[in-house]
């Protein structure tokens, strides 16, 4: 049986309430186990040719691969942002019961 397979999606965004929007969204549509949102994140980058510079809010968001149109949807739905990143990453390892809880957040009691 082939082993399921896990991903943190990241985003940023650029204040507390669209980072709480996304993550509510995510976690009660059950398209992810968990996200974390770290508060401060200083984002230098190229838009339009010009170097910017802000603060940021990253969401680091825990779900199956399988999940991942469906969260990308969701961003794409409810972001600010003109092209908000989103970018998925595979857990290649971690604790399985841990793994197990992403697999079915509901059944962990």
């Amino acid at each position: 049986m082939k082993q399921p397979s896990y991903q943190l999606v990241l985003t940023t965004c650029p204040d507390a309430g669209a980072a709480e929007r996304i993550g509510q969204a995510l976690v009660s549509e059950r398209l992810a186990a968990c996200v974390n949102i770290l508060p401060i994140a200083k984002s230098i980058y190229l838009w339009k040719g010009q170097v910017e510079s802000t603060a940021e809010q990253l969401l680091i968001i825990k779900s199956m691969t399988h999940a991942y149109r469906a969260i990308q949807k969701k961003i794409l739905e409810l972001h600010p942002y003109e092209l908000p990143e989103v970018i998925a990453v595979p857990i290649a390892e971690g604790l399985s019961d841990y793994l197990a809880w992403i697999r079915n957040p509901d059944k962990i009691s």
